[in-house]
């Protein structure tokens, strides 16, 4: 059998904006990925759908899957042949023991190539407003792992003439590292900072000096993954800082999803420095609908579109069998905005439902089995144009997702956004009613939050108008927490 190939990526520090190109199109090409704890499982929604999703996440000073068992599994997954990722937080390079699992490959005759990423020390210190080097406060720039106690191994009489040093994962050394700094030589007003989840929405910093940073950081209760900046250079902060200055900043979001097309809701909130988080994840395949079919079809007076991936999925079926979509002389209607987006990128308008008549024949257009349509669409005819489908892989990855910082807002954009959520969050072992029960709720639209209601519990925002624009408007102007 042929030899497959193993690809390290970095997969940044936690922004999902902050992949490569490189590594991403080595994500979508991969047969099977092994992850790590630190990176940010959205980045593996890029995946393809039979792709093998393996986690081989380690927490300080625990037992886990060991370093000699990813190795055998790199070695083993590639000798069957497969693309493999090793996809790492961060650089694979910075502390990410890329040179160890490449050695192991090396020595089977393991083809293997190496993408650089976003390294975190320097992402974390820019989104805390910190540039790691300034020609005028830091030419000189160190990265030292500060995971163990290793004060015989580290030259900290180097290290003290260096103007900027970060320690990766040192939170919990950090009272041994402040004791070498100064011991060595370093002032004890030399300023300090820790900064938890750097790059993500959820990130936190802690300012000190030398001298107080220890007991900052105590009364914070912050813990790794953290970087630890040390430097005079710290004292740009107030001038630069911008992320942490964003409206949604500190917020952590659920977003219920029904659909494998981009969430506009959940783009905004990110945009906006929120950290969102989206589930359930779909996928969607093709459903063949004969030309005799489609032909029929385009005789009805109105067609109902239920998704966007309803209308990829008939339009789509019209191509395939060669018919002109000028032929579609039915008036044409959607649930959603988005829908109607979808329809407008293929060069077709539509209204929305409420602007429907009553009289005509009715097409209903879906992406659910017949037996799961849902009534309020009305009583006409249905096709189901696509099949979608929930990514049970991300079942195991969701309660992982939700680790840290507890989610202070749900929100749903529909009622088939509330069963989804209910339905899996359950089946992935994660007590949604709980996580309800503690976080503001809010919803688009009265049939949304009736349904949120049959389940025993009640929105805290609505907007006016049902829009994403809207209820991002209400989000940022009641700054919800």
């Amino acid at each position: 059998m042929t030899k497959g190939k193993v690809y390290f990526v970095g997969a940044g520090p936690g922004d999902e904006g902050l992949i490569t190109v490189k590594g991403q199109k080595a994500i979508e090409k991969a047969d099977v990925i092994l992850y790590d704890r630190l990176l940010n499982p959205k980045l593996l929604e890029a995946a393809a759908f039979d792709c093998e999703l393996i986690y081989c996440g380690k927490t300080p000073y625990t037992t886990g899957i060991s370093q000699g068992e990813i190795n055998e599994l790199l070695v083993s997954k590639a000798l069957e042949g497969h693309r493999v990722v090793r996809l790492k937080g961060g650089d694979p390079a910075v502390f990410g023991r890329v040179g160890e699992e490449a050695e192991s490959l090396k020595d089977e005759g393991i083809p293997f190539e190496v993408i650089p990423g976003v390294t975190s020390s320097i992402a974390a210190s820019m989104y805390a407003g910190v540039p790691v080097t300034h020609r005028d406060y830091g030419r000189s720039f160190a990265m030292v792992t500060g995971h163990d106690q290793t004060r015989k191994d580290i030259d900290w009489n180097g290290l003290v003439s260096i103007d900027t040093v970060a320690f990766y994962m040192g939170v919990a050394n950090l009272p041994s590292i402040r004791e070498n700094l100064i011991n060595h030589g370093k002032p004890g007003n030399t300023p300090a900072l820790v900064i938890q989840w750097g790059t993500y929405g959820r990130q936190e910093s802690v300012e000190g000096t030398l001298d107080d940073i220890v007991e900052r950081v105590s009364g914070r209760s912050l813990g790794n993954p953290a970087i630890t900046l040390v430097g005079d250079i710290i004292s740009l902060r107030g001038k630069l800082q911008w992320f942490e200055r964003k409206p949604l900043y500190g917020q952590r979001f659920l977003v219920a999803r029904t659909g494998t097309a981009k969430s506009a809701l959940a783009e905004a909130l990110y945009e906006l420095g929120g950290e969102v988080i989206e589930f359930p994840k779909w996928n969607a395949a093709k459903v063949k609908i004969e030309e005799s079919q489609l032909l029929a079809f385009l005789s009805y007076d109105r067609i109902l579109f239920t998704s966007p991936e309803s209308v990829h999925g008939f339009l789509d079926s019209l191509t395939e069998q060669a018919i002109d979509f000028r032929r579609i002389s039915s008036k044409l209607y959607v649930l959603s905005r988005k829908s109607k987006k979808a329809l407008q990128q293929r060069g077709l308008t539509a209204e929305l439902k409420s602007g429907m008549p009553e009289a005509g024949t009715l097409l209903v257009v879906g992406d659910r089995n017949r037996d799961l349509r849902d009534p309020a669409h009305g009583d006409g005819d249905y096709i189901q144009s696509i099949a979608k489908f929930v990514d049970e892989r991300f079942l195991e990855i969701f309660p992982r997702m939700l680790d840290g910082k507890a989610v202070g807002t749900v929100l749903f954009s529909n009622r088939h956004s509330v069963d989804m959520l209910m339905q899996y969050g359950n089946k992935a072992n994660v007590d949604v009613e709980a996580l309800l029960k503690q976080a503001s709720i809010g919803v688009i639209g009265e049939s949304t939050g009736n349904r949120l209601q049959d389940y025993g519990f009640t929105s805290d925002m609505m907007p006016k108008e049902p829009s994403v624009e809207q209820l991002v408007d209400l989000i940022v102007n009641r700054n919800v927490f």
